[in-house]
């Protein structure tokens, strides 16, 4: 039986009264490309921070790869790029390459240094990024949009099989954006990497990923977007047209 690469259940998370997240209840399988979306406020961080084990729930249970959240150690399973650049010194004095060489260096269990076969990986991380040309420039050097694509690469470089994004294509400017989603694509399709996308676009999520996790504090929907798409209760809460235009199985079948 295939074990889930993510299993939340029952989850809740109470900053003091208030309650952020309740009773949340979701299974991801390894090849599933989930996008999650929600309103402002609606927990979409706090329950990937949950996830990650960077905040610990209030109650319920979490299990990666079929491991209690408590007892995980294979961190390097799994890449993370969070939402905002805050967490990069625009001063520090290293280079794209290196920046890049962290994802790998992370993952290192003994001897932290980078071998040929590293090299190997950064570059091909570069390359689906497109900023091989600029690896040996500062970081700080950069522009916002060149910064993410470097974060990205960093978080695509060991390989993982688990990808979480948070507001991945914010800085990217729109060429960047489908060439990042078609690395994606060719990421979920080919090597089977599971995604859980967290974005505000609803609107556009549909062309990309193959579930939907609309969460508002608490699941509002999970499932397949052509679900999504026959559902009364999605219908009634979205409306018709625009519960149409989020599921994207219509694209075709619009008058030019």
């Amino acid at each position: 039986m295939p074990v889930d690469v993510v299993a939340v259940n029952g989850v809740t998370f109470r900053y003091n009264a208030l309650e952020i997240l309740s009773d949340i209840s979701f299974h991801v399988a390894k090849g599933d490309y989930i996008g999650l979306v929600g309103p402002n406020g609606s927990g979409k961080t706090t329950l990937i921070k949950a996830i990650l084990g960077l905040i610990q729930p209030t109650g319920g249970d979490i299990r990666l790869f079929d491991t209690h959240l408590s007892q995980f150690g294979g961190w390097r399973r799994i890449g993370y790029l969070p939402q905002k650049l805050d967490s990069l010194n625009p001063f520090f004095p290293a280079t794209v390459k290196e920046v890049v060489a962290l994802g790998l260096l992370a993952k290192k269990r003994f001897v932290k240094r980078i071998d040929r076969n590293d090299d190997l990986a950064i570059d091909r991380a570069l390359e689906l990024m497109d900023i091989r040309d600029i690896k040996e420039t500062l970081i700080g050097q950069l522009s916002g949009g060149q910064q993410q694509r470097v974060l990205l690469a960093r978080a695509l470089v060991h390989e993982p099989e688990l990808l979480i994004l948070d507001e991945p294509t914010t800085a990217l400017d729109p060429e960047t954006r489908e060439r990042f989603f078609t690395v994606l694509h060719d990421l979920n399709r080919e090597k089977k990497v599971s995604l859980i996308l967290i974005t505000h676009d609803i609107g556009s999520v549909g062309k990309y990923a193959s579930k939907l996790l609309y969460l508002d504090k608490k699941v509002i929907f999970y499932g397949t977007f052509s679900d999504f798409c026959i559902s009364p209760d999605m219908m009634n809460y979205f409306g018709e047209f625009s519960q149409h235009l989020i599921c994207h199985r219509h694209d075709d079948m619009r008058l030019p």
